[in-house]
């Protein structure tokens, strides 16, 4: 196992550990944007209305 620390998940550039799992505030950004924009997703079937509601209780 390396102890090699791993790069920006979204540029590859060595991380900064103010913005740490990135490289910049940048790529924080772009990360985040992706997540808002639905360009990742979580594994598993959608929710159903209804479940949503009862977790919200």
């Amino acid at each position: 196992m390396s102890d090699k620390p791993r790069p920006c998940p979204i540029c590859s550039r060595p991380r900064v550990a103010a913005v740490a799992p990135f490289c910049s505030e940048r790529c924080r950004d772009r990360d985040l944007s992706r997540w808002f924009g639905e360009g990742y997703a979580v594994p598993g079937r959608p929710a159903l209305p209804e479940e949503i509601a009862r977790a919200e209780d």
